[in-house]
This record gives C-alpha cells, structure tokens and sequence, in this order.
C-alpha cells in the first residue's frame, strides 16, 4: 500500500532500513485499505502539520550534527546511462563498490528521423551486467522522462522503486498496466526521509517544479554529499503545498558538499523563473472577456497546479468542467484521491453531459498542447474527435511552451483550429517548471559545492550553468561536462578531492516499437530513412532449377519509387537493362544466386542514377523451379 506522507512522519520512520521496507498488500485489502486511506486524509490539521516540521527540522539538525562529524574518506562512481545533451530519457547510476543506486528512469520520444519508433528507453546493459549491486531506483519526480521507462526496465531489473507520495501513485498506475504492481516492491517516501543503501544514503528535499511533490536529492556517499536537484524550480508562492526548501539546502551546504548535479534547461535564460500563480491572472482574465463563449485549456497532464487554477476559474464563473484525454484523465484521478486538487462538488461532468449545457457554461481541460497527433485535442482540430467539434464561437487556450522539435506539430493545430475559425490564445498562459539563471545562482550559493555538474539539457544549456556555477566560486576544472556513459569517479582523501574519467560504458537508447523492445537498431532505421527517402523496386525472375535457364521475368515493381503508369518508358528501360545483366550472368554460366543478385542490383542501380540521378532501395528476388 502507498502510505501517506503525513502518516510516515508521524511514525518518525524516516529511515527506510533494508529489513523495514513496505511490502504491497495483496488486493483483498484494497477496500480496507481505501477507507483507512480516506480517514488519514480528513484528519490531517494544522497541529499534525506543525508537528510534521518540527520532527523534520529535528531530523534535519541531527543529519547535520552526525555529517559535521564524520570525515568522508572514500570514492563514488557517477554514470549517467541518459538525459545528457537531451531533454528526457533520464538516469544516473550511482556505485560504490558494494551497491548501485539509480536516480530516475526515464524515456524519450522519438525524434523526426525515427521512423515508425513509439519510445526510447535507456540502455540498461551496464545495471544488467552488475545486478548483484543495484539496490533501487529513487525517483524525483513523476514526469514520463523520469518514470517512463520504468515499466520495460523493471521486467528486467526487479529491484524496489523509492519516490513521493503523488510520484509513486503515478509509477503504481504504470505498474499495474503492465502487471508488475504486485511484483515491484514500492516505498513512499516523506521529505526529509533518508533511504539506506548501505554505504548509499538518500534524502528527498522538497522543491518545487511543474508536477507537485518534486524531489531534489541529498546522496551521501563514501567521498561525501552529492546534491542532486532534480528539474526544479524556486516558487515562494505556489498553488499547492511549500515552497522549496531552501533551509535544508544551506544546512547541506554548511555541512560540505562535495558536487552538485544541476538542472540546466533554463540556465540559459535570464532572471527567475515567475511563479504558478501568475498564470492564474491570465486565465482570470481570459475567463473574464470570454464570458460568452466556450473555452477549451490544453496543457501537460501532470501540470496538477495548473489544472487547480483552471477549475478555480471555472468555479468562480459558474462553468461545468468537462477533463478530455486518457493521460489527464489519470494524472486527475489520482491527484484527487490524494487530496493534491481541490475540485468544488458539482463542477466536473462527463464528456457526454456537454450537450445539456450551453457553452459559455463549460469548460473542457485537454491534452495535446504539444500537437500530438493521437492528442484530444489534434483530434478535435483534425475533426476526428467523436464527441466535440470545435466551433466558431471556441476559444482555445494552449497553456504551455512548444517543446523543441514539436512547433511544426503546435503550428499544425493551431492553423485548424483557426480553419475553423475558433480563437486561439498562446501568450501568457504557461510558466516554466524549470530555474532560471538567478534562480541557479540562488541554489549555488547556499549550497557551495566544491564540483559542478550540470545534468537535464541539451550541451548549451549545461555549459550555460557551468558558467553560473564558476561566477558563484567553483572552479573551472570542477565544472563538469559529461556524457552519456562516461564513469566519473569522484573520490575523497585526506580531505582532497580528485575527479576522474575512469572509463566508457554502453549506454543510449533503445527503441521502442510496438511490442518490440530493442528489435530495431540503426541498420533498420536507416533501412527505413532510405526506403522512405528513394522507395523501393523489387525485382522478380525464376530460373529453372537444373539448368540454369531463366523461365520468366525479370519483373519489376517499385513503390514509392516513380509513378509506374505515367513513367513506363522508363521502367521498361530498367527492366532491359535487368535482362542483360541477368543474360550475362547466364553465359557466363554465374550459378550462386547471391553472386547474381548483387550483379542486377549494382547494374540496375547505376542505370537509375545515371538516368534520373535518384538511389532506390533495390530487392532482387529469385524463384526456383
């Protein structure tokens, strides 16, 4: 069962030792265990909360007393399987010698050149390879580039998963689809809880970020703290919970800090990155001129603070909500049985109630902000959506930044929707769950680490926070920029610190296609880019199986090649020049089949390059009879 936060501190277990980790019950208690669930959350008050800080500030002064203490004498392996010179596909193994310790693990979606693939997903060979060590994954947050892959590595790798209370109901929900729920042993994990890994220990410190309950990390290690911040940034006001916590930052950083490994997307932007609520200034304001007509928000699933806002506004004037999109859909339920979104009773109605309701009195909260193709609302642009077609009097709220590499996508939506004459409104109505400039600055600066290392962005974005981090007073050499793969050992003597690249392990990604795991490498991707690029021509004979004689053809077909009816001067050319080739063949008395199939297609692919300058994908094929 995933215990609440609340009720972990007040057991004071915040230390997860090996032999106390939670087992899931079985699913005969799931009733019992939803009412006792239901109970804790309608008896959380204000005393309970007060008493909550006070042990975790206790906790906190009795970590920095015992860290004060005792010298870090030791060596800490760091090698990230993925995430670098990227945004997603998330993962950073942590080893000493006698455990491995994994931050995160998550996908990527395919780029423009991946043809036909679904997912990436890291190469685990290396956590595979050395599976007696590996103690668990920890995770920071609940974003698919963090936990989207946890469903295909853990089938591979069954070790216990460590996160927070929303990030591990979301993990439970992926689990379950793919029947590992029972398997996977899962822990929730209170901020300020210390996990033991043996020589490994990890504490979760509250920041906040664009998906409540985000994580930043506190590694102790054999070569001392490692501050690992997750994607983060610094809210002094956000919608839902407290904001980061940046005492427990400058406690780590009295105490020593041996390297900081830094989200870097935004540190190539100046300033700090503005707050959650001032997006709700906007939507009041857009609720407000458009009193009259129906609004449709797009934004991320996981984006719970922002959804809040909008059935906040929804709410205030009189507006039925309607939640459209499998991902929302999910991210929402669970969110509301956490007690994470406050949802008025009467406010929300399915999607088949729209039709009872006037329009200027619904709102309907959808994904595909992103224009996803298989997205609500690219279904409603395209007019594929079943039951909502956008109308002239809609306006469309797109209430987040286009990831790079999806505009076309948001452009291509955006231009149906103004086909059909709906209003769409793009300025304004989405922050960043990502720190600024300023806002590394600020974390640098309590924290004091003697190594930067910038983690979560493309090579611009971690060396624009390798500079900030030198500006606050590291040194350039400790400014870090590694690669997927690389094994920087990190390792602590006499009160001297040495860094070092000590080798390269397989790492990457691993293609997801279908049901396919991993069945797709370069060799078919670029069979695919060169098929999709010059098409294809298949050439059929069949010879006689004794003598050698060609009894028919040769025959040929192309797709994607040139069209055959209104090009077959050209074709019949080809198919000449195929009979000669094979003629030769047969006076020259060439038998091997493979011999003869390279010989048609390196004529036949000469002939077409010096004829119309194009390289199709040649397949000779040959019958025997």
């Amino acid at each position: 069962m995933l215990e609440t936060a609340v009720k972990e501190n007040d057991e004071q277990a915040v230390t997860l030792e090996k032999g106390e980790k939670r087992k899931r019950k079985p699913a005969s208690h799931t009733k019992k265990t939803e009412k006792i669930e239901k109970i804790e959350k309608t008896e959380k008050t204000a005393e309970t909360e007060a008493a909550v800080k006070e042990h975790k500030t206790t906790n906190h002064r009795r970590k920095k007393q015992k860290s004060d203490s005792s010298v870090p004498n030791g060596k800490i392996r760091i090698i990230p399987l993925g995430g670098l010179d990227q945004i997603g596909m998330n993962i950073t193994a942590f080893e000493t010698e006698d455990s491995i310790m994994i931050v995160d693990c998550g996908l990527a979606f395919p780029s423009g050149d991946m043809l036909g693939i679904d997912l990436v997903i890291p190469d685990i060979t290396y956590l595979k390879n050395n599976i007696s060590k590996v103690k668990g994954f920890v995770i920071t947050h609940g974003h698919e580039d963090h936990i989207g892959a946890l469903p295909y590595v853990l089938q591979q790798i069954k070790v216990p998963v460590f996160g927070t209370r929303l990030t591990m109901a979301l993990i439970e929900n992926k689990l379950k689809e793919n029947g590992l729920d029972q398997i996977i042993e899962m822990n929730v994990v209170p901020f300020g809880g210390i996990i033991d890994f043996g020589d490994i220990k990890v504490e979760f410190v509250k920041t906040n970020h664009s998906i409540q309950d985000a994580a930043a990390l506190a590694i102790f290690t054999p070569a001392g703290t490692i501050v690992h911040t997750g994607d983060f940034k610094v809210d002094y006001t956000p919608v839902f919970g407290d904001p980061i916590d940046l005492q427990r930052f400058a406690e780590l950083g009295r105490s020593g800090v041996l390297a900081m490994m830094s989200d870097s997307t935004n540190a190539v932007k100046p300033g700090s990155t503005m707050s959650e609520r001032s997006v709700g200034v906007t939507l009041d304001r857009i609720f407000a001129e458009h009193r009259e007509n129906r609004i449709i928000v797009a934004t991320f699933a996981s984006n719970v603070d922002r959804v809040q806002q909008i059935i906040n506004m929804a709410s205030k004037y009189g507006r039925k909500v309607v939640v459209e999109g499998r991902s929302m859909v999910n991210v929402i339920t669970v969110a509301s049985e956490l007690n994470y979104i406050d949802i008025p009773e009467g406010t929300l109605i399915d999607i088949d109630q729209l039709r009872n309701y006037p329009d200027e009195q619904t709102v309907l909260i959808t994904t595909g902000s992103q224009g996803e193709s298989m997205a609500a609302l690219s279904r409603m642009a395209s007019g594929m959506h079943r039951k909502v077609r956008i109308k002239p009097n809609d306006v469309v709220v797109l209430s987040s930044h286009p990831i790079p590499g999806n505009e076309k996508a948001v452009d291509k939506v955006v231009n149906e929707l103004c086909m059909l004459h709906a209003k769409v409104i793009l300025q304004d109505t989405h922050v960043s769950g990502h720190a600024c400039a300023d806002d590394l600055k600020l974390l640098f600066s309590l924290v004091r680490p003697e190594y930067s290392i910038p983690v979560h962005g493309e090579y611009h974005h971690r060396m624009a926070a390798a500079r900030i981090a030198e500006q606050i007073g590291v040194q350039k050499e400790k400014c870090l920029l590694i690669e997927n793969g690389d094994v920087l050992e990190l390792s602590m003597k006499d009160g001297k610190s040495k860094s070092e690249i000590k080798e390269h392990v397989q790492a990457g990604g691993v293609f997801v296609d279908g049901l396919g795991v991993g069945d797709v490498g370069n060799i078919v991707l670029r069979d695919r880019q060169n098929l999709a690029q010059n098409g294809i021509i298949v050439v059929v004979l069949t010879l006689e199986k004794y003598s050698g004689h060609l009894l028919a053809g040769p025959d040929l077909v192309s797709r994607g090649f040139v069209y055959v009816r209104e090009s077959e001067d050209l074709m019949e050319e080809a198919r000449v020049h195929v009979q000669d080739a094979v003629d030769d063949c047969l006076v020259r008395h060439v038998n091997d089949w493979g011999k003869i199939k390279n010989i048609i297609k390196d004529s036949l692919s000469d002939f077409l390059w010096k004829r119309i300058k194009r390289n199709p994908v040649i397949l000779p094929i040959i019958m025997e009879v």
